[in-house]
């Protein structure tokens, strides 16, 4: 040997160490042995070189020698378990490098022959899905052993009520490598009603294909992942109360509510076309009852009073109309007191007919109600004058019966007239339950009728 020059111990064929079988996680050694064949004291570093660098030490890193003397130095490696560590043969240095003789430097080589292990780590989220029939999961692996791997994925449930399918079903992985697996949950029955329906199954990835045996201080089964899908009902609960309710409300509707509206409107329209009778013991100014006009009588009999009549019933004042616009009072008169006139009218598809009741000479008449009536349902239109002031126009077919009152009584002057005007468009159909040839409209106007001359 040279001076200043390093020499190791016997070792494999084209080796200058032996050669070195470590596996991640673990330690190894070997030893390296520096002698010192020149003639003056020598020192030497000795350094890691290569791949290995990271991972291997050397004790005691320098050695001082005495000319013909030698020492033993160990190298110890201690790989991690780690993806970034791969399986396979890696080169060893290790650099010896004379203090006193630098041009001497020598390195000393090796291979080291890294194990294999196997690890996958995989994540599922969401654990929990709801839906109606299906819920899609996203199941994430990693290869965190240093060997390349083929991965498989299954689904597992304790029934068959749960159908699955991966996307990809297998997947390729390198040391180190993480991949995004799609997993889709399907039932094959909807649930209409009731409570959700909670199906529990399981999702494990492993590697296809052979395997060597697991190290003792390798899991050798992994635990599968545990997941659920919920299965919610098309109808919820709710929605069945609330239909519940709905067909309750219009059984009520057809079987009580309806019925008794149209028997209320049929008894409001009869109340309205009947007088209204005079109050027992009212008299008007002259002795009379309210409302009678002097010459005229109130009933069947012998008339007392001077000018009564022989007998019958008494009209409306003059300017009544009958029949098509006829106006008949249950009291008339032109002596002070309450009064009720009905204008009734009847007109036919198409045509424009007028009621009117005018107010007796030396009279006026204060009007504070008024009650309209269309017990058949007609459709057309009215108008309500009082006068030459229009009190309003309504649509026949927004009502049955309507009344309107006034705190303040309107008044009327003599000789001007309450006319009621209807338009027929289109006649109804009575409680009869059969349509009407023609439209018929009763109007009911009360006050006060007070004369103005004595």
């Amino acid at each position: 040997m040279t001076p200043s020059a390093a020499s190791s111990s016997p070792g494999a064929p084209g080796l200058d160490i032996p050669e070195v079988v470590v596996a991640p996680g673990d330690i190894a050694t070997t030893t390296v042995t520096v002698r010192n064949d020149s003639d003056i004291v020598e020192a030497y570093s000795l350094e890691i070189v290569g791949d290995c660098a990271a991972w291997t030490t050397v004790e005691p890193a320098r050695v001082s020698l005495y000319p013909g003397t030698s020492e033993t130095v160990t190298l110890r490696l201690e790989p991690p378990r780690s993806p970034e560590v791969r399986a396979g043969e890696v080169p060893l240095g290790v650099r010896v490098l004379p203090a006193e003789h630098p041009e001497s430097v020598r390195v000393l080589e090796t291979t080291v022959r890294i194990g294999a292990f196997h690890e996958l780590h995989s994540e599922l989220a969401p654990r929990r899905r709801r839906g109606w029939l299906r819920g899609r999961y996203r199941l994430a692996v990693r290869n965190q052993g240093n060997t390349p791997v083929r991965v498989g994925f299954t689904a597992g449930q304790a029934g068959e009520e749960l159908a699955f399918a991966f996307t990809p079903a297998e997947h390729p992985l390198e040391p180190g490598e993480s991949a995004e697996i799609g997993l889709r949950v399907r039932t094959g029955k909807p649930v209409w009603f009731g409570a959700p329906v909670v199906w529990p199954f399981t999702v494990d990835a492993a590697e296809t294909g052979e395997q060597d045996a697991p190290r003792p201080d390798e899991p050798a089964v992994r635990t599968p992942l545990d997941a659920e899908f919920v299965q919610i009902p098309i109808f919820p609960k709710w929605l069945l109360a609330l239909l519940a309710a709905l067909l309750a409300l219009l059984l009520a509707w057809f079987m009580l509510v309806r019925p008794a509206v149209r028997s209320a409107a049929k008894e409001a329209a009869t109340e309205a076309v009947q007088p209204r009778p005079t109050p027992a013991g009212e008299q008007g100014a002259d002795g009379q009852p309210p409302g009678t006009a002097p010459g005229t009588g109130t009933g069947t009999g012998k008339g007392t009073a001077p000018g009564a009549g022989s007998g019958g019933q008494g009209t409306g004042g003059p300017g009544g109309a009958g029949g098509d616009g006829t106006s008949v009072g249950n009291g008339t008169g032109v002596g002070d007191g309450q009064i009720s006139q009905t204008i009734d009218v009847q007109s036919t598809r198409g045509q424009t007919k007028p009621g009117t009741y005018p107010v007796p000479e030396d009279s006026v008449f204060e009007v504070t109600d008024i009650v309209i009536a269309n017990f058949q349902g007609d459709e057309g239109l009215m108008t309500i004058t009082f006068g030459d002031r229009k009190i309003t126009t309504i649509a026949l077919e927004t009502f049955r019966n309507q009344d309107y009152h006034w705190v303040t009584p309107i008044k009327i002057p003599e000789n001007d007239t309450v006319t009621v005007e209807v338009t027929c468009e289109k006649p109804g159909t009575p409680a009869t339950g059969r349509q009407a040839q023609g439209c018929h409209e009763v109007v009911n106007v009360s006050g006060t009728l007070r004369r103005t001359a004595q």
